[in-house]
């Protein structure tokens, strides 16, 4: 069944930031069942807040993606509104499109520089619209200079897929204010250096800081899209891979293991055979394709030798000779002003044995087939750099984890999967220390059923914890909750009027801690924005 229908639904994907609808407001009475047109894209992530400060616009970007040629200009940033020092830097996506479409992969390069990954939502016969921001103050070093500039959302165009992708990437410049606007813990990089094609990297000799930004997604329109419901060869499924699901993407410096992390598992808007689940409401991160963040400042002394190193990304668990996996990475540079140099050393270095077991139990007719699977690895790398401030001693932690039960029938026509994948790292620096508990999780079943009825029920989560402490003292604490549920069930194998489409779909997007709460949820049914309840 997955073979059969993946084949007729999904496409090549990717993502972006909080997406905003200019839709009607939520329906009273929603229709029986899909029709032409339905509610535009809109998720529960909170707005991009922007300081009340002296704003510019530049249009960066404005083109229809028909095919897969890049857009190709150039940009230049305002002489206003700080000249470079601004407070906060927003990028916006304002897209349209109609006809019938797959969802398509996206990029943004200023400079050689990917400041926003992203893909697009599935559109209806009458049309839809949706807008996107991001906050990329963190490239403000690089938007400070004249840029080219290219874009690309690959497309195809034909007599069936008639939809054409219009957009237009502004970007709009803050300047820092005196009372707080625009303010953030932690000023922006000196430098962004992108690897772009090549993994050869010479930093300031003057860097104290150094982090490692991965846009890591597995897409394509393969198995690596859905690398979390691949089994290992022995297994009767459509998905091969040697190792099973697990997944782990890896950075490492002259060879050396230096960060490891847990990639994000998004669904993308024709993803687990059914579109309608995502037509109006996208999966966490469907729309907002967050790099993974590696911080290498115990590698810094080494780095800093003014020759030029190896910084390499790979995905651990992925089939060889097989594509799917972009790693796009830039490397944020914070700079010493005080010194021209500065020296240090790799003082601990320590990683355990990468853990992945997957279990295949054989079904019958009667009796489903079973994967189950854990996997887990664990990393310790400290140094220290000596700046004009002093001697700064920063150790890095990660630890990493996977429990999957992946079940399936003969034929694929019941296809199930209950995961959860754990990320836990900490940075500790001279005594103050910032952990990050991640868990992302996934609960599915698609069934294909009399009549081809196929029906899909997902439950998905996006979870952060982020707690700050001062020589063992807490000073900050937040959490980050995103949920989604959705049901849709409709016709497959027939024209798009002849589906009969149903479904619900519903997310919950939650911070809270210290410093404020945020609590919005979104209801749909039959495309219909149903419920926007807004909290706090």
């Amino acid at each position: 069944m997955r073979r059969r229908v993946m084949s007729m639904l999904a496409g090549a994907i990717l993502a972006a930031s909080t997406l905003f609808s200019a839709g009607p407001a939520a329906a009273d009475t929603p229709p029986p069942e899909f029709g032409t047109d339905w509610h535009d894209p809109i998720t529960a992530a909170p707005p991009v807040t922007k300081p009340h400060t002296t704003s510019c616009e530049v249009t960066v970007a404005e083109a229809q993606f028909k095919d897969f040629t890049p857009y190709e200009g150039t940009y230049s940033p305002p002489r206003t509104c700080g000249a470079g020092d601004w407070g906060k830097v927003v990028l916006r996506l304002d897209g349209k499109v109609k006809g019938r479409q797959y969802d398509r992969l996206g990029y943004l390069r200023i400079g050689g520089v990917e400041i926003f990954r992203t893909s697009t939502p599935e559109p209806s016969a009458d049309g839809i619209t949706w807008s996107v921001e991001k906050d990329v103050t963190r490239y403000r070093e690089t938007l400070g200079r004249d840029q080219r500039v290219e874009m690309l959302i690959g497309n195809v165009v034909n007599e069936t897929y008639t939809g054409i992708i219009d957009v237009k990437a502004t970007l709009t410049f803050y300047a820092a204010g005196k009372s707080g606007d625009g303010k953030r813990e932690q000023a922006p990089p000196d430098r962004v250096l992108p690897l772009g094609d090549g993994t050869t990297l010479i930093t300031p000799r003057n860097s104290e800081r150094i982090v490692a930004e991965v846009y890591a997604t597995g897409s394509g329109g393969g198995c690596e899209e859905y690398w979390y419901l691949t089994v290992p060869d022995a297994a009767p499924y459509s998905c091969k891979a040697q190792d099973g699901p697990y997944r782990e993407v890896q950075v490492t410096v002259d060879g050396r293991l230096a960060g490891i992390a847990t990639p994000f598992p998004t669904v993308w808007t024709g993803g687990w055979s059914n579109p309608f689940l995502w037509y109006v409401i996208p999966g966490p991160r469907a729309f907002d394709i967050k790099p993974i963040e590696y911080d290498l400042t115990p590698f810094a002394g080494l780095l800093n030798d003014g020759r030029p190193h190896q910084v390499e990304v790979s995905v651990a668990g992925r089939p060889e000779a097989t594509t799917g996996w972009h790693t796009p990475t830039n490397i944020l540079v914070w700079q010493d002003e005080g010194s021209g140099h500065v020296t240090g050393r790799l003082t601990a270095h320590k990683a355990g044995d990468l853990a992945n077991k997957a279990d295949y139990t054989p079904g019958s007719p009667d009796r489903q087939h079973r994967l189950d699977t854990t996997g887990s690895h664990r990393l310790s790398v400290s140094g220290y750099v000596d700046t004009s401030h002093g001697r700064v001693r920063t150790t890095v932690t990660r630890a990493l984890a996977n429990t999957s039960v992946h079940r399936w029938t003969e034929g694929e026509s019941t296809d199930a999967l209950t995961s959860t994948w754990s990320d836990r790292e900490t940075v500790t620096t001279d005594g103050r220390a910032v952990r990050t508990d991640r868990t992302y999780t996934m609960d599915g079943t698609t069934t294909l059923g009399a009549g081809d009825r196929l029906r899909t029920e997902i439950d998905l989560g996006d979870r952060a914890e982020t707690v700050r402490t001062d020589h063992g003292r807490r000073t900050a604490r937040t959490v980050t909750d995103d949920r989604y549920e959705g049901d849709a069930t409709y016709t497959a194998d027939v024209p798009r009027e002849d589906r009969h489409a149903v479904g619900t779909s519903r997310e919950r997007y939650r911070v809270y801690g210290d410093g404020g709460c945020y609590d919005r949820t979104l209801a749909t049914e039959q495309g219909a924005l149903t419920v926007d309840r807004l909290r706090c």
